[in-house]
């Protein structure tokens, strides 16, 4: 007797191998898709352990518990009255969630230079503090043919500086009493001394007796 294969038989034995397993090409599918949940957790895991050394760093630098931070009008008695340059107005804030802190800046300007200067009170607050940890390293050092980065001591307060000379840029950064951030960014300024000049006549002595 002669079988006559139908297509209905094809179908059936096409379905029939197809439930044995899976075939090649979903094999591979499968693999690169659980390589790249691999992937993504191990940065996930990644980011978080970097997180958590930068935190370390960070209480390490600064220590101290958390406390509510001060007035932004006490951190605007600390901004510096700078003789031949325009002051702005100071602008403030305070704010107490999700992240305590509290902040009052101002713009300087003489030309074409000009200089902005910013004071916040971290309250001892990690997040606030730990990207700050790696540049207040003592020695910390990074020099290019486009300027440098370093860490740097002033009054017995860490910070770090920057300065790039092609555009004439750069930023100066200091942690006071271990809570108060100040930054200091100039635009168009001839030498990085100006932001000491600046940050020389930030009162650090007032915010070191905020509490």
């Amino acid at each position: 007797m002669r079988h006559v294969i139908t297509p209905l038989l094809i179908a059936t034995l096409g379905a029939g191998l197809a439930g044995c397993g899976p075939s090649e090409e979903e094999r591979k599918v499968a693999e690169a898709q659980q390589a790249a949940e691999q992937a993504a957790e191990d940065m996930a895991k990644g980011f978080e352990g970097m997180a958590k050394a930068m935190e370390g760093l960070a209480a390490g630098a600064t220590g101290g518990a958390a406390v509510d931070p001060v007035s932004f009008r006490d951190l605007e008695a600390a901004l510096p009255e700078m003789s031949g340059w325009e002051r702005e107005t100071p602008r403030g804030e305070r704010m107490t969630s999700p992240i305590p802190f509290s902040q009052s800046e101002t713009s300087y300007t003489r030309g074409d230079a000009s200089i902005d200067v910013k004071i916040v009170d971290s309250g001892f607050n990690q997040m606030l503090i730990a990207p700050w940890a790696m540049f207040l390293a003592a020695g910390y050092e990074r020099e290019t043919s486009e300027g440098y980065e370093r860490s740097v001591q002033i009054g017995g307060h860490p910070g770090f500086e920057r300065w790039e000379s092609g555009p004439r840029t750069g930023e100066l950064n200091l942690v006071v009493a271990k809570r108060f951030l100040v930054t200091i960014e100039g635009r168009d300024i001839d030498d990085p001394k100006v932001l000491h000049e600046f940050m020389q006549d930030v009162d650090t002595a007032k915010l070191a007796g905020l509490k």
